[in-house]
C-alpha cells in the first residue's frame, strides 16, 4: 500500500468465544467499522471442552446453539444502534482428528475466506476453560495476520 493511498476498511472481524471481553471486542469492531463505513464478522469459536462434549454427547448441541444465538442477539443490537451491518458464523476452535486446527487458524482461515481487512480480538487474561479459547489465539493472530489487528 502507498503512503498515500487512504486507509480503507470494508470488513471487520471479530472472533468471539461469548466471553465478556469478546463482546467487548465486539463493541470495538463496530466502532472501526462505523468509523471507515465497513461491516463486522462476528466469528464465535467453539472451545475445546464443547468440541469434545458434542463428539462424546456431553453436550447438548441445541444449547451450544442457544448460547450461541443469544450472544449474536446481543450483538446484533449494539451493531444496529450503530448502524454497522454485522455477518455472523459458528466454527470448532479444535478438532479431534487435526492437529493443526486451532482457534489462531481458524481466525485467519476466516480472515482471508471472508476478505477481512482488519481483525478485532480479546487478549485480556480471562477465567473458566471455555472462556479461554481465544486468549490463546490472541499471540497467535497477532504474529501471523496480514490484516491490521487490534488486540482489545
Amino acid at each position: 500500500m502507498d503512503a498515500s493511498e487512504p486507509f480503507t476498511v470494508d470488513t471487520v472481524l471479530a472472533p468471539v468465544d461469548g466471553s465478556d471481553e469478546s463482546a467487548t471486542a465486539v463493541e470495538y469492531a463496530i466502532a472501526v467499522a462505523d468509523r471507515y463505513d465497513a461491516s463486522v464478522h462476528a466469528l464465535y469459536v467453539l472451545g475445546r471442552g464443547v468440541i469434545r462434549g458434542l463428539d462424546v454427547g456431553t453436550v447438548d448441541e441445541t444449547d451450544i446453539a442457544e448460547n450461541t444465538q443469544g450472544f449474536f442477539d446481543d450483538v446484533s443490537d449494539i451493531a444496529d444502534e450503530a448502524g454497522v451491518t454485522l455477518a455472523t458464523s459458528v466454527d470448532d476452535g479444535f478438532s479431534q482428528t487435526r492437529k493443526t486446527r486451532h482457534p489462531g487458524n481458524v481466525v485467519l482461515d476466516t480472515a482471508d475466506a471472508i476478505d477481512a481487512d482488519f481483525i478485532v480480538l480479546p487478549r485480556e487474561p480471562v477465567t473458566g476453560a471455555e472462556a479461554e479459547v481465544l486468549e490463546k489465539a490472541a499471540e497467535y493472530v497477532l504474529s501471523y495476520a496480514s490484516q491490521p489487528v487490534l488486540s482489545v
